[in-house]
């Protein structure tokens, strides 16, 4: 894998020596990528193109803020021994988390260039599936997020992962018993699913039915209810294979609670727009 693309030289102001990460920059892209597709959608329907960047900041600013603190919430043990350190780590974004306080200043942009929410979520629907795909190809480059150990064909091993996927890391940090076949035949590092890579095909699949959807006739926000339902339902299967701590809930991970409860609105929202008597007015 490839967790550090380059290093920024040491005569660079400030930054000297700083590394530049793939996951960094992956995330940089997932971001401009959901801009380009609003900024498209916007000139289709006749609103100013660059307000889709008003739009991406607001999701910057949120998605950073908000994964980095649902992030520390769920490691709060961590973050009372040594707070400064987590904070400031690099790493510990959590989707969820980023997409809930980005969704709240988006909303509020919204309102205040009087954009219309309804129509503005179905527009930025699209957006957020594409730009999500591209973000997971930054967790895979530099091995995070991965899945359960597997001897499958789509297995993959992550020794210089965040984590490793060494068998101490998987049956001390995630407290799976790695099979001692995959041991005996890779050795201490061994296979595990790509999770990363099946969100990347999903996710893409989603921003394609999405996008081909994007002309309803439904009332506006249809569509984002749409999304909802895909996207929970993607991470929902998806958990099943990822290696995690978080499994509160007997078999299924908080992330999985979570998805089951966004499905829950994906459905309901799309029985209540589904006809173009919709709830709002086009610029609502």
């Amino acid at each position: 894998m490839y967790p550090v693309i380059f290093e920024l030289p040491t005569w660079f102001p400030f930054l000297g020596g700083a590394p530049i990460t793939s996951f960094g920059v992956f995330m940089l892209l997932s971001f401009l990528t959901g801009g380009y597709v609003i900024r498209a959608e916007l000139r289709r329907i006749g609103e100013d193109p660059e307000k889709s960047w008003d739009l991406v900041f607001m999701g910057v600013v949120g998605g950073i803020v908000g994964a980095k603190g649902y992030y520390l919430l769920l490691n709060y043990p961590s973050l009372i021994a040594d707070p400064v350190g987590m904070i400031l780590s690099r790493g510990g974004l959590v989707w969820y988390g980023g997409f809930l306080l980005a969704t709240v200043l988006v909303i509020r942009e919204i309102k205040r260039q009087k954009l219309g929410v309804p129509r503005m979520a179905d527009i930025i629907a699209p957006a957020l599936a594409l730009g999500y795909s591209v973000g997971r190809v930054g967790c895979f480059l530099v091995g995070d997020d991965w899945g359960r150990p597997t001897d499958s064909m789509f297995g993959v091993r992550f020794p210089r992962g965040t984590p490793a996927t060494t068998v101490q890391n998987i049956e001390q940090m995630f407290g799976i018993t790695v099979d001692p076949e995959l041991i005996e035949q890779y050795g201490q590092v061994v296979p595990v699913h790509p999770t990363q890579l099946y969100e990347v095909g999903l996710s893409t699949l989603i921003f394609f039915v999405l996008w081909r959807m994007r002309d309803h006739s439904h009332a506006k926000g249809w569509l984002f209810m749409v999304w909802l339902s895909l996207a929970g339902l993607e991470r929902f299967m998806v958990e099943f294979l990822r290696a995690k701590d978080d499994r509160f809930f007997g078999l299924l991970t908080l992330a999985q609670v979570i998805s089951l409860a966004i499905v829950a609105v994906g459905l309901v929202g799309l029985m209540k727009l589904r006809s173009k008597g919709g709830l709002e007015s086009e610029r609502a």
